[in-house]
């Protein structure tokens, strides 16, 4: 016992010795991650300093003395609306604002009506009269939250609608300056309300239709980075290293788990105002169709994972015959979803591209299943043995098939919110040369079809037919209207 009673002193003489270091260290550390935190995104610290301004602007309701004589004790309630209305974004803050001030001012309204309405009834059946109230329309608004539309948008409005009404009701049977105490708690209500939105709207805003953009451009390219790495993952090769094509083949999975995050999101940009590149009446709902159709083929990349970490691997034959097609299938597949990515990220439309892409996947499904075809007949192995490859190859199918309604998805939504029209040069440079020599060549020039023959005397010595193309004055503005396009003069020798 002796020696236990020592041991226990020394332990306990050590952590008295150790504890300023440790306290030290402690502290250090959550200081970075604090530090941390703030860098990965600086807006969180900004809305901080945002909600900390907004509570002393409402302050001075209390602090100066006209308005103190004003609103009295209901300045309380500016207060309170600015911790409960001030979110992340713009679009939460007016949501709950809106929502806030105008089931305020109906159930205030309301209340009041109840009250005046209960008191025709006499003393002893005002209180019946406000009881049966109460219980009518508090039991109607909260049967009303469990619609999916009104749950989505206008839940924390009937919350507000309920408590607002029931208290001017209740209170209303105890005082007779009901009008007196709705006017001021209306009014510092709306006053809250309004310095939060313009504080959320002019100083350093947060939209959520911006962060809903940028989120589905994100995963588009999540899905093209996860595609360029499976060439190296499944058909792997001395040349590759493992760590280089495994760097962006997990990043995916996010999105599996991100159908909340984008349904929150596009639901409060539909509150927000035309903000920068983004119109009014912006096409959101779009917005979650494409990230459906990204998270399908996110399920398809999660299910072909399971076979690419599977110990059970297609024969070796068949595995050389498929891995040209596939690996382009995958390849251009992930190019395609990069210049989807790109088009939403710019707002530009630039289908060529994608559509190029994708083309060149399909045309890699044809040789994929001539190669299928030739396999089944030609390499001497069981069925069961060739079944991890062709479900691999048909996944890549589907995948491929995924890619495609989404570039359709997006060519959508660029219709409706009005993208630019681009064409990258860098893309195929040839294609606008081209274009201005056919523009040119239908407004000036002469056309000298060349004839086959065997020499250059044949083509002398045979008839031929000269077009000369020239311009004329443009046509007035009604003969514009009739024909539609220029007028030309043809000479044929």
């Amino acid at each position: 016992m002796g020696l236990n009673a020592q041991e226990m002193k020394a332990g306990f003489v050590q952590r008295v010795k150790d504890f300023p270091s440790n306290l030290k260290d402690g502290v250090t550390k959550r200081i970075k991650n604090v530090q941390k935190f703030g860098k990965d995104d600086p807006r969180r610290i900004i809305h901080s300093i945002k909600v900390g301004f907004a509570l002393t602007l409402v302050s001075m309701l209390y602090y100066v003395r006209p308005l103190y004589n004003s609103f009295g004790v209901s300045g309380m309630w500016a207060i309170l609306t600015v911790v409960v209305v001030s979110e992340f974004t713009v679009g939460g803050t007016l949501s709950k604002g809106l929502n806030r001030g105008f089931a305020t001012l109906i159930a205030g309204a309301l209340g009041v009506g109840a009250v005046h309405l209960a008191r025709f009834c006499g003393h002893k059946g005002e209180p019946i009269v406000l009881g049966i109230l109460v219980f009518s329309l508090g039991a109607a608004a909260t049967f009303s939250r469990f619609f999916p539309r009104i749950k989505q948008r206008y839940d924390y409005g009937a919350l507000i609608f309920i408590l607002t009404f029931s208290m001017v009701a209740v209170s209303g049977y105890r005082t007779d300056e009901i009008l007196v105490m709705a006017y001021q708690r209306l009014s510092t209500i709306l006053i809250g309300g309004a310095i939060c939105i313009l504080v959320s709207i002019f100083v350093c805003p947060v939209w959520a239709g911006e962060d809903l953009h940028k989120m589905i451009a994100n995963n588009i390219n999540k899905l093209a980075n996860h595609l360029e790495g499976f060439e190296g993952e499944y058909f792997p090769s001395p040349e590759k290293i493992l760590k280089e094509t495994n760097s962006g083949v997990r990043g995916y999975k996010s999105i599996l788990t991100s159908k909340s995050t984008e349904d929150t999101l596009a639901n409060l940009a539909r509150w927000e105002p035309g903000h920068g590149r983004f119109r009014l009446r912006h096409p959101w709902q779009k917005y979650l169709k494409i990230a459906g159709l990204v998270r399908q083929c996110a399920f398809h990349f999660e299910i072909l994972s399971g076979y690419v970490l599977s110990d059970v691997k297609a024969p070796q034959d068949l595995v050389s015959k498929i891995q040209e097609p596939c690996s382009i299938m995958s390849r251009e597949a992930g190019e395609a979803l990069k210049a989807i990515a790109i088009s939403i990220k710019t707002m530009n439309k630039d289908s060529v591209c994608a559509n190029a892409h994708i083309e060149n996947s399909k045309k890699a499904i044809e040789n994929l299943r001539v190669a299928l075809k030739s396999s089944s007949s030609e390499i001497e192995t069981g069925l069961l043995e060739m079944i991890p490859g062709v479900t691999m190859a048909s996944i890549l199918i589907e995948i491929v098939n995924c890619v495609e309604k989404i570039s359709e998805a997006v060519g959508e939504l660029s219709d409706l919110a009005h993208f630019k029209q681009n064409l990258d040069p860098k893309l195929s440079p040839e294609l606008g040369q081209q274009h201005q020599n056919q523009q040119h060549l239908l407004h000036r020039g002469s056309v000298k079809p060349v004839l086959e023959g065997d020499n250059e005397e044949d083509c002398n010595s045979s008839a031929h037919v000269l077009i000369t193309v020239h311009d004329e004055q443009p046509p007035t503005t009604n003969e514009k209207k009739i024909l539609g396009v220029e007028k030309t003069k043809v000479d044929v020798v």
